[in-house]
């Protein structure tokens, strides 16, 4: 016992009660399968009344802008192609319906064996559900409509342009932004821009 008094109390919890905390778990799924695992986990979910183990089924996608005959298009990109992520509580049960569900390879960060794998930390987590704009933490921004940003990553990453809107619901600003000559409005998430300095 003295020895678990060096462990934090999360620690603690997940040597002694890992079946009963929920956390995040990656799946491996055939490439281009993703959504059809999703589509698959959620049904066993409900017709094997296991929702009490497991709960978001996420196949991580953002959208991104092409341009086509000049024209942009928005269609989704898939940031983790042959990987499912499922926010579920590691019973033997979820565990056994995840891994036997129709197009899932097996678990990310499991030695196989038997052997059940390692969540995925709550950091990087939450860092991919932002990303995706699904995100419970609400990020603090310094800029506001009017002002001048930096769009900081994808295809307008080091564009500047000038915020029309935003929504603090989803955490994405529409951003003015000149493209070949034209001022094109474009939806950017706010951890994706930094304020420019006046």
């Amino acid at each position: 016992m003295a020895n678990e008094m060096n462990l934090t109390q999360e620690e603690l919890e997940s040597v002694t009660d890992d079946k009963n905390i929920k956390r995040w778990y990656v799946v491996n799924t055939y490439s281009g399968h993703e959504n059809k695992v999703k589509e698959n986990l959620e049904k066993r979910v409900e017709s094997m009344g296991i929702s009490d183990c497991l709960f978001r089924i996420v196949v991580a996608e953002e959208p991104e802008i092409e341009i086509k005959n000049g024209k942009q298009v928005e269609k989704m990109h898939n940031m983790f192609p042959g990987y499912v992520f499922v926010e579920m509580k590691m019973t033997d049960e979820a565990w056994y319906v995840v891994r036997n569900t129709p197009g899932v390879t097996g678990f990310i960060g499991s030695s196989g064996g038997g052997a059940k794998p390692f969540p995925v930390s709550p950091d990087e987590m939450e860092s991919i559900l932002r990303r995706m704009g699904q995100s419970d933490k609400k990020v603090v921004v310094d800029f506001k409509i009017g002002d001048t940003v930096r769009i900081l990553t994808g295809p307008f990453g080091g564009m500047e342009g000038q915020i029309s809107t935003m929504n603090d619901q989803t955490q994405i600003a529409n951003i003015l932004i000149n493209l070949f000559g034209r001022e094109t409005p474009t939806d950017i998430n706010y951890n994706d821009l930094q304020k420019v300095s006046d």
